[in-house]
C-alpha cells in the first residue's frame, strides 16, 4: 500500500490557508481587470481636451476657438515665424493661418505623437471644409525613421518600469535573505545599468530615440530608481497589498496614462491630471522634449522623478528605523519582567 501524497493533502502536507490562495487570486484578478478596463478605455472613443493650437490673426484665432469649443486651447500669434516656434519648441501641436482667400496652412509637430497630430489635422479639416478653405500641410517636427509610429518611448519607459518593479519585487520578499543596504545598493546600481543600457540600445544601436545620450540615460536611470525605490517602501509598509497597490499606480494606470500611446491632449480629464506627476509620464516627457523639442520644458520631468525616488528611498529607511525600534522593544520586554520579578 504506497503512502501518502503530500501533494494532495496526505499526512505530511501542510494545512491550506485559504485566505492566502483567496488574497492572491483576487489581487491578480484585481491587476488584470485594472490593466484592461485602462488601456482598453482610454482607447475606446478618445477626443481632443484642450489640445493646444496657434493660430495666426484675432480673426482666425477667435473663430476657430468658438468653432472647436473645448477641444482645442487657441493661443493667437502675430506671424507665421510666431506660430512655427510655438510648434518646434513644443509649445503647440500645430500653427494655424490663412495664407490666402481659400488657403489654410497647417504646421504640425509629428513627433507629438499619431494621436495628437491626426486629431488636430482632423479638427483643422473640419474648420477648413466649413470655410470652403484648402488644407496645405506640413510636418515641421517629423518622427524620426526608426520610429515611424512614435511608440519607441513608451517601450523603453515601460521596459524600464516594469525591470525596475520586479526587481524591487523580488528584493522585497528576499528581505530575510539580503541586508537592507544591500537592497538599496542592488536598486541603486540597476538604476544605473538599466539606464545605461537602454539609452544605448534606443538611441545609438538602433537609432529610435533622438534624445541626447546622457540626459537619455540621466532619465531613464531616475525613472527606474523611482519606481524601485517606490515600490520598495509600498512592499515595506503595506506588505503584498503595497505590491499590489505598485502595479496599479506604476505600471498600470501610469503608462497608460503616460501620453506615449494616447496623446496627453487625447487623454481623458482624469488621465491629464495625473499624467505628468506619475513617473512613467514624467519619463516619457522628458524622453520627447530632449529628443525633438528644445528640452526646456524637461527640467519638471526630470524632478518629479527625483521627488518620486527620495520619497520612495527615504520611506524604506524609515521604515526600517520604526521597525528596528519595535525589535528591540520586544527583545528588551523580557528583561523588564524578569527585572521586575527580581
Amino acid at each position: 500500500m504506497s503512502s501518502p501524497d503530500p501533494m494532495w493533502g496526505g499526512n505530511a502536507a501542510p494545512r491550506t490557508q485559504h485566505k492566502a490562495w483567496i488574497a492572491l487570486v483576487l489581487t491578480g484578478l484585481i491587476i488584470g481587470a485594472a490593466f484592461i478596463a485602462v488601456y482598453v478605455g482610454i482607447q475606446r472613443s478618445p477626443a481632443p481636451l484642450h489640445l493646444p493650437l496657434a493660430v495666426v490673426s484675432e480673426q482666425l484665432a477667435t473663430a476657430t476657438q468658438k468653432g472647436l469649443g473645448d477641444a482645442v486651447t487657441v493661443t493667437e500669434v502675430k506671424s507665421l515665424n510666431e506660430g512655427t516656434q510655438m510648434v518646434r519648441n513644443g509649445d503647440a501641436v500645430a500653427m494655424v493661418a490663412l495664407t490666402s482667400p481659400t488657403t489654410l496652412q497647417f504646421d504640425y509637430a509629428g513627433a507629438k505623437g499619431l494621436s495628437e497630430s491626426g486629431a488636430a489635422r482632423a479638427l483643422v479639416q473640419g474648420v477648413a471644409d466649413h470655410a470652403g478653405l484648402t488644407v496645405q500641410e506640413k510636418d515641421l517636427v517629423p518622427l524620426v525613421q526608426y520610429d515611424s509610429r512614435g511608440l519607441s518611448a513608451f517601450y523603453v519607459v515601460f521596459g524600464a518600469t516594469l525591470s525596475s518593479f520586479v526587481l524591487a519585487q523580488g528584493l522585497t520578499g528576499a528581505a530575510g535573505k539580503i541586508r537592507l543596504r544591500h537592497r538599496l545598493y542592488a536598486m541603486g546600481g540597476f538604476a544605473v545599468l538599466i539606464g545605461v543600457v537602454a539609452a544605448t540600445i534606443a538611441g545609438p544601436i538602433l537609432g529610435a530615440l533622438t534624445a541626447p545620450w546622457l540626459l537619455l540615460a540621466l532619465t531613464l536611470t531616475l525613472l527606474s530608481a523611482s519606481v524601485a525605490f517606490t515600490t520598495k517602501a509600498l512592499g515595506a509598509w503595506l506588505g503584498a497589498a503595497g505590491i499590489a497597490l505598485a502595479v496599479l499606480s506604476l505600471t498600470t494606470v501610469g503608462n497608460a496614462v503616460s501620453g506615449a500611446t494616447i496623446g496627453y491632449d487625447i487623454l481623458p480629464s482624469w488621465g491629464q491630471a495625473i499624467s505628468a506627476v506619475l513617473p512613467p509620464g514624467a519619463a516619457f516627457r522628458a524622453v520627447n522634449d530632449y529628443g525633438y523639442f528644445n528640452g526646456t520644458a524637461a527640467w519638471s520631468s526630470l524632478l518629479v522623478l527625483a521627488l518620486w525616488a527620495a520619497a520612495g528611498f527615504g520611506l524604506v529607511l524609515l521604515r526600517s528605523a520604526v521597525g528596528g525600534k519595535r525589535t528591540k522593544a520586544v527583545q528588551s520586554q523580557p528583561n523588564a519582567e524578569i527585572a521586575e520579578a527580581v
